[in-house]
């Protein structure tokens, strides 16, 4: 018999336990030269993308490559701490804007054990992610100036509940006809937003599908559906560029697979930890992330 892990991978539950299941013994070493390789091509294409289209290589790869690293390494230590094999973070290069990279991913190479191992996995990176975002965007739009509205060419970015109040609570009340250009850095800091609200939505296999899963177990495909509805609803309504990811989504499936424990109650703590990460999504999520201007 086999069974399917959070992130797609295959394992046997046949009566074996899964190799590494009780050992937190994390990836061959003699391996990670193609981690290393995609870390250093990824920080290439994002400076590449900082310095051709933002003004600044250095002060946009740096900080959002340190973002996204914080992210994925907020699983995988917590995978350790859980005992649950995980490989180093695969971060995916792509030398064109709006972002140079699409990101990283880890595979999993042993089923979740608990319903506690799968929150505290699914949550740590978007929080991990968070404590490093924030503080660039906030020092970014110190060093952002407010100049008069252009109505031509450009990409204006739209602006999370989140990302507005830093720019109230840093630049101040914005004169009508002007606007803020976004430093290098706090675009860093609007990137990792942006990405810690994608990972956060409560569908599928994605971070915050893991969180729902936790939380309410096998109701929650239920749940994820109508989660695809209302994204669908923005799609249609606000931005038909999330169409690409709405098909993705359907694509990988809703279905969640069970912890190999689904039974132990998660407490007080973490389903405390599980609300706050659905606040964040909503304090992070962008409908309209880009418009592009005639």
């Amino acid at each position: 018999m086999e069974g399917r892990d959070y992130l797609g991978e295959w394992w046997d539950v046949s009566g074996q336990r899964p190799e590494g299941l009780l050992s937190s013994r994390g990836p061959g070493w003699r391996s990670a030269w193609r981690n290393i390789l995609l870390f250093l091509l990824t920080l290439l294409s994002t400076y590449y993308v900082g310095s051709a289209f933002l003004g600044g290589g250095l002060s946009y790869c740096l900080p959002l490559m340190t973002i996204l690293l914080a992210h994925e390494l907020g699983h995988w230590l917590m995978s350790r701490r859980h005992r649950v094999r995980a490989s180093l973070p695969y971060f995916i290069p792509f030398p064109l804007p709006p972002f140079g990279t699409l990101g990283a991913v880890i595979r999993m190479r042993s089923p979740m054990t608990t319903r506690k191992a799968l929150l505290d996995i699914g949550a740590a990176g978007p929080f991990a992610g968070l404590v490093f975002a924030l503080p660039a965007a906030v020092v970014g739009l110190m060093h952002s100036p407010v100049v008069e509205r252009t109505t031509t060419g450009g990409i204006p970015l739209g602006s999370s509940l989140l990302f507005h109040l830093l720019i109230s609570l840093v630049k101040g009340p914005i004169p009508e006809g002007q606007e803020v250009v976004l430093h290098p850095l706090a675009y860093a800091g609007w990137v990792g937003l942006f990405v810690t609200a994608l990972n956060l939505l409560p569908i599928g296999q994605l971070d915050g599908g893991h969180i729902l899963y936790s939380l309410i177990g096998q109701k929650s495909l239920k749940a994820f559906k109508l989660a695809l509805g209302a994204f669908g609803l923005v799609c249609v309504v606000f931005y038909p560029g999330w169409l690409l990811l709405i098909l993705l989504l359907l694509l990988f499936g809703l279905r969640h697979p069970p912890p190999l424990d689904p039974v132990t109650p998660l407490g007080k703590g973490r389903r405390t930890v599980g609300l706050l990460a659905f606040v964040i999504f909503f304090l992070c999520f962008t409908p309209v992330p880009f418009q592009i201007l005639g």
